[in-house]
């Protein structure tokens, strides 16, 4: 059945977001409508209203949320009405060479569902009645979305719906950047730079992993406070620092991993500086498409460095979300903490401004 749903509207790039009303159609075949309870506010929705992140508006932002089944469609079988899940933003189709290696975040018709389900179509209508496009075929900014049950992860009914749903970007982003792409080893000497959301979870991650020691790198004071509070050993402040790369080197010796959480060429640049010999950088954060990066070939064969990439911590929904959120409830990833305000869909535009401005670890907003 169609449902009316207030929703969070890219219209125009380089404009302000708009909440308004849509109709957001039942499920198809494969497909499955989700009661959206909480959506975290990610820089990279903020990415798609600025054209950084070329999804073609209009487009209902969210793609970091959990929900409740409440309508399944045709040969769905894995989910049913009441079930909990999150939503992912990676598309996998389970049959080309990267899925049935294990490397779903690299599907190689993930492309057809970048801002439509998986078909070509979409579920989503405006006033209108003309098509809205979807963030990563998700579209969870919204009191209701329909997705592809490849989009979707069951998860624990225990876990409270703000907190499982920061798990489909943020977390699984820095965490598996940590566990999955670099494998960081106990007693290693890490370097985060940028601590947003994305930044958070890595240190988190590299705690876990029982790192030795643990730098933030950020401009903002207020971030390395959280950071700290999160795990970070040590931090600096790059505004304080002639050189950001050569302080941690100082500090550290060099350190075994860095994980570079802006997506800027020159802050990638810094996370490879700072490492040791046979060091790994981690790029995390998504850049614009024109950006470039710099580094010292002669340092890749001779210091046996590695400068890799982390799409979604190299997630595997289905076996990483549910497994992240086991370490929460083992206490060993804060998730609560995480939280820093929630909002009212209605008050969306200043959840976005107060994310530019760096006041949240994560801004989610809740649903009635």
């Amino acid at each position: 059945m169609d449902r009316k749903a207030k929703a969070v509207v890219c219209r125009e790039w380089g404009q302000p977001v708009q909440v308004e009303t849509i109709t957001v159609e039942g499920p198809k075949r494969d497909e499955i409508t989700v009661k959206i309870a909480a959506c975290g506010v990610c820089h990279s929705d903020h990415s798609a209203t600025t054209g950084k992140i070329p999804y073609p508006a209009p487009l209902v932002l969210g793609h970091e949320a959990a929900g409740v089944v409440i309508e399944v469609g045709e040969g769905v079988t894995a989910f049913k009405e009441g079930d909990h899940v999150v939503s992912s933003f990676i598309s996998m189709c389970g049959k080309c060479r990267q899925c049935v290696r294990g490397r779903p975040v690299l599907c190689e018709n993930a492309r057809k569902a970048m801002f439509t389900l998986p078909d070509g179509t979409v579920r989503t209508k405006g006033a209108d009645g003309e098509d809205l496009n979807v963030f990563g075929a998700c579209g969870v900014m919204a009191e209701y979305a329909t997705m592809h049950v490849d989009n979707c992860v069951k998860v624990d009914e225990s876990v409270p719906m703000q907190n499982a749903a920061l798990v489909g970007c943020a977390v699984m982003t820095g965490v598996g950047a940590v566990f999955n792409t670099a494998k960081v080893e106990p007693g290693s000497r890490t370097a985060v730079f940028g601590i947003g959301g994305v930044g958070l979870n890595a240190i988190q991650g590299c705690v876990a992993a029982g790192a030795e020691m643990i730098v933030a790198v950020d401009n903002n004071e207020k971030k390395l406070q959280m950071a700290r509070e999160f795990g970070a050993t040590h931090t600096i402040n790059i505004n304080e620092v002639e050189d950001g790369a050569r302080a941690v080197k100082k500090l550290t010796g060099g350190v075994d991993y860095a994980f570079e959480c802006v997506g800027a060429g020159p802050v990638v640049e810094q996370a490879y500086k700072c490492l040791g010999r046979g060091g790994t950088a981690v790029v995390v954060g998504v850049s614009d498409p024109k950006d470039k990066t710099s580094i010292t070939t002669l340092t890749l064969p001779a210091d046996e460095k590695t400068l890799k990439g982390s799409w979604l911590g190299s997630a595997r929904p289905q076996y990483d979300f549910p497994r992240i959120l086991g370490l929460y409830r083992a206490g060993k990833l804060k998730l609560d903490e995480l939280v820093t305000r929630t909002y009212h869909i209605d008050d969306a535009p200043q959840a976005f401004d107060d994310m530019l401005a760096g006041k949240n670890a994560r801004g989610v907003i809740v649903f009635d």
